[in-house]
């Protein structure tokens, strides 16, 4: 049996965890973000919406475009106009 996981080696795992999720992401841009949503529930906006909740959370204030910019590693818009496919779909 395998020992258990210290809290404080646990959040080093999952933040290493989010930032390999984060740079999959970014690494796949031929994957689109209404075939994440399709699939798996979520996509780069979710993860960029959590992301500045949890820095609401623990009082850092950053902006809707900022998030996005961690997660996406550029301007959204920029991502959008290098990666997006097809017609805008939105989702809430």
């Amino acid at each position: 049996m395998s020992n258990p996981i210290p809290e404080s080696s646990r959040t080093e795992i999952e933040a290493a965890a989010f930032r390999r999720l984060v740079n999959h992401l970014r690494d796949n841009t031929d994957v689109q973000n209404i075939d994440l949503m399709n699939l798996a529930g979520f996509c780069r906006n979710c993860l960029s919406k959590w992301y500045r909740a949890e820095a609401g959370e623990r009082g850092f204030e950053i902006s809707d475009p900022e998030a996005r910019e961690e997660i996406y590693g550029m301007p959204y818009e920029e991502w959008k106009s290098l990666y997006q496919s097809g017609p805008k779909q939105e989702h809430k």
